[in-house]
């Protein structure tokens, strides 16, 4: 996408929207990388390598004009989870292999079928990740201790925040309220300014004049480098290997659903059409390339390409320019981040995961229909309370029952004459069937059931199939079935109307039994018994 737009031509007027666009995303990105990063259990420094690294990846290479790449949100839980289980060099290692994996799926070409996705499934899967999200933060906004390490299920984790509340930190109740207040306060009533940047550095500024008595950045992870680290390649050894293998199949899986939805919302925004197999192969690279430099999972990011397109970026020189302007951040101002207080940035995030709970979407899908309403709940649950991976994968398998059914009921079977010039030619020994919809496993049963009775006595059935789409091979066997009874029967079944490429499709089939004829109209069909 890169060559592309320098390709249009690029000049100063498109430079300096991409450099005050960039600006303005780096601003947004800042706080909300190193938020990310320790609510995934590492050192905010590695939030900011996946920014500049990853972002700048992204942004050079990928097949969206606007996608702006970084740590997301999304991913907190389960890095967070593999962080516990692995430590931080089985996130490196898995974080790379994940790499891989994208990079595979966008040169086999596979980036279109990340869109199969229902998108009950997409609403229900970020509405449970925010709801985790939420929950994670609730110790640092209420600055609490617990005896021993913080559950990751909720319903433990919970219990062991309530188990903790004689250790409140009423400070810090009140810098995540007052962080909260003052973000939203912002946006409201000056939408053009950066409000998290401001909202966290206004009170990170008031809770250290006041001398607060509560965790900082400083406190907990002590002071930010100011560099890059040296790249370095992963522990590939067997046994690293196999723990981290899991965690790197999840990560490109959610990967790849979030970075190609996040495409799309630019298209949409944008008017442009991003080229999906290119943008898996860039988010591929960009995760091997912050792996290399000690980062996390990259992926590209709804809330910052949004506000890379409000901002007017020409093209992807913004998304660079964004990575770049972190960069100068760590290199002039990183001992300053060390004041932020962690309550201020829980705060943050609880507004990001208040955000990312689509209440409005949740409940139109809720009402359109029940199908839905199901998808989306049983999809919800399953995140917030088992697994992410498995509420994609179950939620994925209901989303498809729910079409089966849909497209099974919308199969219709009707008896008479498709057209009305038909009508002279129906005989009292010939009756004519007109098929609709998708002949298919999932409507087999109830046809196959109709048309089992019906062949009980005339001599020839006209099926009309000139609305039917679809014929699988579940289908095609239901039907010669049928022609076999009928011609032990000494009768014939015609296939009437059907195009060009279904008949071939279903003679490919194996639907060229002598007793299963084919014919363009019901009057050919006709001639065709009487000769």
């Amino acid at each position: 996408m890169s060559v592309t737009a320098f390709a249009e031509g690029y000049g100063l007027a498109a430079l300096r929207k991409d450099v005050v666009a960039g600006l303005t995303v780096a601003i947004v990105a800042l706080p909300l990388s190193m938020a990310i990063a320790i609510a995934s259990g590492v050192g905010p420094e590695r939030g900011l390598f996946t920014a500049i690294v990853g972002g700048f990846l992204i942004s050079a290479l990928g097949g969206s004009r606007f996608q702006i790449g970084g740590p997301a949100g999304a991913f907190i839980v389960l890095v967070l989870a593999c962080v516990t289980q692995t430590g931080v060099s089985g996130l490196v290692l898995a974080t790379f292999l994940s790499g891989i994996m994208l990079a595979i799926l966008g040169l086999l070409r596979l980036g279109q079928t990340i869109r199969y996705m229902p998108y009950p499934v997409t609403v229900g899967f970020t509405a449970g990740i925010g709801v985790i999200i939420f929950a994670s933060q609730i110790k640092d906004m209420m600055g609490l201790t617990l005896a021993g390490g913080e559950p990751g299920p909720i319903l433990e984790k919970l219990g062991a925040l309530w188990a903790a509340r004689d250790t409140v930190t009423p400070a810090a109740i009140g810098v995540a309220l007052t962080t909260v207040v003052v973000i939203e306060a912002i946006k409201r009533f000056a939408p053009r300014l950066p409000s998290l940047l401001l909202g966290i550095t206004l009170v990170t500024v008031v809770a250290t004049l006041l001398h607060l008595p509560i965790e900082t950045i400083h406190s907990r992870f002590g002071a930010l480098p100011r560099l890059l680290p040296a790249p370095s390649l992963p522990d590939f050894s067997l046994e690293a290997l196999r723990a981290a293998l899991p965690w790197a199949a999840s990560f490109t899986l959610l990967g790849a659903i979030e970075s190609l939805l996040s495409a799309i919302v630019a298209d949409g925004m944008s008017g442009t059409q991003h080229r999906s197999n290119t943008e898996l192969v860039a988010q591929g690279v960009a995760n091997m390339g912050a792996a290399l430099f000690g980062g996390f999972c990259v992926t590209g990011t709804i809330a910052r390409t949004a506000t890379n397109v409000r901002a007017g970026a020409h093209g992807p020189v913004a998304g660079v320019f964004h990575a770049l302007f972190i960069l100068a951040f760590m290199l002039i101002a990183a001992p300053l981040a060390g004041y932020i207080p962690l309550a201020a940035l829980a705060g943050l995030l609880g507004i990001v995961a208040w955000n990312m709970i689509e209440r409005h979407e949740m409940a139109a899908l809720i009402r359109s229909s029940r199908g839905d309403a199901l998808v989306l709940i049983v999809t919800f649950l399953v995140v917030t309370f088992r697994d992410l991976a498995e509420g994609i994968v179950i939620g994925f398998a209901l989303g498809g029952l729910v079409f089966i059914r849909h497209m099974a009921e919308m199969t219709l079977l009707a008896e008479g004459a498709t057209h009305a010039s038909d009508a002279e030619t129906q005989r009292p020994d010939v009756v004519t069937y007109h098929l609709r919809g998708a002949v298919f496993f999932g409507s087999v049963a109830r046809l196959g059931s109709v048309l089992d009775r019906i062949v009980q006595h005339p001599r020839a059935i006209l099926l009309d199939m000139s609305e039917v789409g679809f014929v699988d091979s579940t289908g095609a066997r239901m039907i010669l079935q049928l022609a076999q009874k009928m011609a032990r029967k000494g009768g014939h079944l015609v296939i009437v109307g059907a195009a060009p490429g279904l008949e071939a499709a279903m003679r490919a089939q194996g639907l060229e039994e002598p007793a299963l004829r084919y014919s363009a109209d019901a009057g050919a069909a006709l001639a065709q018994l009487d000769g």
